[in-house]
């Protein structure tokens, strides 16, 4: 197998299912599928950074996302549309129907009979109602959590009627109950301390009832899934999918173009171009809800007391001034991401038709600094005040090499008006480290956010800012913005919506606790032999069990059928 795998970090992935470009291809004969539909083939996914825990109310990286989804199901999930408000356009999962009752304070899904967890037993109604404690009960510190503040309870009148009860009526009350909720097996869970779920045995291998099932997973290098294939919705169309972690994202490209994986969600420069000439491979533009930022901590170090720079609007507005959006943009992205300045996609928000917040302006940020007392007193270009520096560490992870480079044009620009950046890359698990402790100053991230408006108070509202797993990184909150977003969120008029909704995003530009940079277009590089299915815009992977490899174009990677990889590994030669 060595010599097979050029790349060392496809060793495992390429023992299993073939290396290179998936060898020959498949023909007639004893181990060809006859009927060209048939369900089979095997899917490598290069991925950039490992997954996190995976269990639903504790995902936190798309990494994870992308698992869990397979994983797991909803009651029901949104169509093509997206639509956040009622319940049209959603698709049954384990709820086969619903029903609400004349106030619309409950809602009622009857389950599919048919559903089963991967152990064999049955969903139940008592799995909906445990699912909803787990995820809000506070010893879990589910980051999911303030998204389900409008759920009162979940009863089980029966073995398969699930009811959900409403603290108050908003148009996104179906979305809330279905699309924020991952449904878990109590059986299983019920004795698990809610503190003591990461560190399970069900977090190392979890059971749901979604259409793969966990077959292996290797820490730091790959997760392995195969087809359910007994599942209650039919079986995959895949018999299996492999996500193999890589470094960085040099790494995952190289590992697509060597043959190594059949997918990289996010090509870009030179391997995009490379993918682009290469026959065995093709491009898909497809979009997202990812908004690049630059945020400031307004909290002290572990989380203790104010931060001594940006607990100051005022300076944080100064900084934002000295930045060229549209050039930093334009510099590290090209064509593949758009400036923005607001803190949701613009699926979500609709377009804007002028920049909100602090617009760039080194002139006058240099005058704000000086009226707050920053002055360069010393002449060596840093200003000062009180005998502190404005020297501020920026934070970026080691994995995203377009947030290294914009960092670098961030600190020539912060440079111009007298500000210090040092400059700190840590990897995936330090830069977590150091996010949840509090211990940064400022740092590029990234947010996907979900298709509902009001989703933008888990990582920017006060219910997200408080605790063990709260979402809210920076720490800062405003009562005037969150009540522009209630009001948006509880308006049942759709243009009035949207107003409250555009003078909370507006509000939330003019405070800066961060500085919204870009939106992100992506290209994806597959394998030609896969067909995908339709990527929704919040979850590229959430058709993965529909996508499909005609039976005449499978190669020797396809061939293993749904016995694990690592069984299969062993009886190899």
């Amino acid at each position: 197998w060595a010599a097979c795998s050029a790349l060392a970090i496809g060793a495992l992935v390429a023992g299993a299912l073939g290396c290179g470009d998936g060898g020959s291809r498949a023909s007639g004969g004893a181990g060809a599928p006859a009927d060209s539909s048939a369900p089979g083939g095997n899917v490598v996914i290069a991925t950039v950074g490992d997954v996190d825990v995976l269990v639903p109310p504790l995902t936190g990286t798309l990494q994870g996302a992308q698992v869990v989804a397979q994983l797991f199901d909803r009651l029901a999930e949104p169509g093509d549309s997206l639509a956040v408000v009622g319940d049209r356009g959603f698709r049954p999962r384990l709820a086969t129907a619903w029903s609400w009752a004349p106030d619309s304070l409950a809602l009622s899904f009857r389950l599919d009979p048919r559903a089963r967890w991967h152990d064999g037993r049955p969903v139940r109604a008592g799995d909906v109602a445990f699912s909803f404690r787990l995820y809000t009960d506070a010893r879990t510190a589910s980051p999911v959590a303030p998204l389900l503040a409008d759920l009162d309870s979940v009863s089980a009148p029966d073995s398969l009627t699930a009811t959900v009860w409403f603290k108050r009526r908003s148009p996104q009350q179906f979305f809330d109950a279905t699309y924020q909720l991952y449904v878990l097996p109590e059986h299983l869970l019920r004795d698990v301390p809610p503190e003591q779920l990461a560190a399970s045995e069900f977090a190392r291998q979890p059971i749901g009832s979604g259409r793969f099932r966990m077959a292996r997973r290797v820490p730091g290098q790959l997760v392995e899934l195969v087809a359910d294939t007994a599942n209650y919705r039919g079986r995959a169309r895949l018999d299996r999918v492999i996500w193999q972690v890589t470094a960085d994202p040099g790494a995952a490209a190289r590992l697509l173009l060597t043959g190594g994986a059949d997918v990289w969600e996010s090509l870009r420069g030179d391997p995009l171009a490379q993918a682009t000439r290469a026959p065995t491979l093709r491009t898909v533009t497809y979009p997202s809800l990812d908004v690049g930022f630059l945020a400031f901590n307004v909290r002290g170090a572990d989380g203790r007391g104010a931060h001594p720079l940006f607990a100051d609007r005022a300076l944080r507005r100064a900084l934002a001034a000295a930045v060229e959006r549209e050039a930093v943009v334009r510099n590290v992205f090209d064509t593949l991401a758009v400036p923005v300045s607001t803190p949701l996609a613009r699926a979500v928000t609709g377009p804007t038709t002028t920049p909100l917040g602090p617009t760039h302006d080194p002139a006058r940020a240099r005058a704000e600094l000086e009226a707050l007392g920053w002055r360069d007193a010393d002449g060596d270009g840093v200003r000062e005040r009180a005998g502190r520096p404005l020297a501020l560490r920026l934070i970026v992870p080691t994995t995203s090499e377009p947030r290294r480079r914009m960092a670098v044009l961030l600190q020539a620009q912060l440079a111009q008006v007298g500000a210090r950046v040092e400059i700190e890359t840590l990897d995936p698990a330090a830069f977590g480290d150091a996010i949840r402790r509090s211990r940064w100053d400022a740092l590029l991230n990234v947010w996907h956010s979900d298709p509902n408006p009001a989703g933008i108070l888990q990582p920017w509202g006060a219910p997200g800012a408080g605790g063990r797993g709260g979402a809210n990184m920076t720490g800062w909150s405003d009562r005037a913005f969150e009540a522009l977003v209630d009001s948006g969120t509880r308006s049942a008029d759709p243009a009035r919506a949207r107003q409250y909704y555009a003078r909370a995003y507006a509000r939330i530009a003019d405070e800066a606790p961060a500085l919204w940079l870009w939106e992100t277009r992506n290209v994806m590089g597959l394998h030609r032999r896969i067909r995908p299915a339709p990527m929704r815009v919040d979850a590229w992977w959430a058709n993965l069990a529909d996508w499909t490899i005609p039976a005449g174009e499978r190669t020797d990677r396809d061939r293993l059928g749904t016995t694990t990889a690592s069984a299969a590994g062993r009886r190899a030669p």
